[in-house]
Parts: structure tokens; sequence; C-alpha cells
């Protein structure tokens, strides 16, 4: 098993490809993510983006290459096993239970964090997880809705308790897959801010269309195209670089 440094990157994708039927998603990527930073990936519809992360994330098993966290090899691991090791996972629709309450929704991702066996939510501290759940809830703004039933929160809030479900496994690494899609521009204001506040404790790999946000939001961008990486860099660097402006800014 590799040793981990501080040199070693948080996730590393070596050579990952992933081909439906005759289509190739992702061709032969090689990507890494380190501790700390808020990294946006990027690039028209179809470029990979999604298949790339569900990747990383277990979502998707690749047709090739190999996906690291911390220097070990967790390509063949399942999804609900990289939680387990902090890899989280949200989605470009919102995923909620909409019949249950807010606190409920919340409840339910912590007890997954909070156990590894059936035997364990017999024994599990209704304390414990009521102070997880409500500390995930203060996170987002929404411990004052807890007992509110989830269909009946404003959209927007909806994409918070989601947020609020993934903050309860303790994200090391949190990938948020458009998290902007159907919010108003002052709930995207309020989403880029509490992003800046997780990104304190949890490493963040963001996908998103709105390029303003993420030149504003992200230290590093990369930038896909047809399956492939085709620029990384600063956001400065990104927005200046001529192809990311042909294929991407439509410039």
């Amino acid at each position: 098993m590799a040793a981990v440094t501080p040199a070693t990157p948080l996730i590393q994708t070596t050579r990952l490809s992933r081909t439906f039927g005759g289509l190739q998603a992702v061709r032969s990527v090689d990507f890494s993510l380190e501790r700390g930073e808020i990294r946006a990936i990027i690039g028209p519809n179809g470029a990979g983006k999604t298949t790339l992360v569900g990747m990383i994330c277990g979502r998707l098993a690749p047709t090739s290459g190999r996906v690291s966290f911390k220097g070990h090899d967790i390509t063949a691991m399942a999804a609900h096993r990289r939680v387990q090791l902090g890899i989280v996972y949200t989605f470009q629709i919102i995923s909620i239970f909409k019949n249950l309450s807010v606190f409920e929704n919340v409840a339910l991702a912590s007890q997954r964090r909070l156990t590894r066996t059936p035997r364990e939510h017999l024994t599990l501290d209704p304390r414990a997880l009521d102070d997880r759940v409500e500390t995930a809830l203060g996170q987002v703004g929404l411990a004052g809705v807890r007992a509110q039933i989830a269909s009946a929160l404003p959209y927007g809030h909806q994409r918070l308790l989601e947020v609020a479900m993934a903050l309860a496994l303790e994200p090391e690494v949190l990938v948020l897959d458009e998290p902007t899609q159907g919010l108003a521009p002052d709930e995207i204001t309020t989403l880029s801010a509490l992003i800046r506040r997780i990104a304190a404790s949890a490493t963040i790999l963001l996908i998103e269309h709105n390029i303003r946000m993420v030149l504003d939001l992200s230290q590093r961008v990369t930038v896909m195209n047809e399956g492939t990486i085709i620029a990384e860099g600063t956001p400065g660097e990104i927005e200046a670089n001529p192809e990311v402006q042909r294929v991407y800014l439509g410039q």
C-alpha cells in the first residue's frame, strides 16, 4: 500500500476512461485534487464532467484506469464505502426524502455515518444523533425549520437541506454537481458563502455552469471537452486561455 505524504493528492485518477456503448465519455483522464482546495470542473454539455466525478465517487465503474484516495487504490470500492471514507456526493437533481421532515432527512444521513452495521442502529445514542443533525442544520441556516416537511420548503432551501444531509456525513471531500441549478441570484450568493465556510473543514469539488460563480469561488479550475481535460489553472489563467475561450466561454 502506498505511503501517504503531504505531497500525496487527496484524490487522483490515472488514465481513467468510461465508455457507454460506442461513446467514449471520458478518455484516459489524469486528474488530481489537493487537500483544502475548492476545485471547479467546467466544460460544455457532454464534456464528461459528471461521468468523471461519478467514477471518483463510485457511482460509475470505469472501463479502464485507476482512482486513488490518499494514495490508496479505491477503483473497485463501492460508493457507500467511499462515503465512509469521506467522499460525499450531492446530486444535480435534488435528492431528498420529500415526505419526511427536515430533521428526519438529516437524521437518516447521520445514521449512515454513525453506524456501520444494522446492530449498531439499535444502540445509537439519540443525543449524539440529535447533536449531529442540529449542527448540520445550523451550518446551512435551517435549524429553525427542523419540523417542516421537506416538500414544503422553497426550492432553494431544499438544496440547502441536501447540503445539510451531506455535511452530516462529515465529508473530507464534498462533491457538488450543479448546485446552483434552479436557484435565484440571491440564493446563489447564499450558497457561495456556505461553500466558502464548508471549505474551512472539507475539500470541495464543484461541477458548475455558472462561470461567474466558478471564477469567484474556485482556487483552481479544470476544463473538460469531449471527455478530456483541455486546461487547468487559476481562474485568471482559465479566463485568459484561448482554447477555453473558443470551446467554452464562446469568445
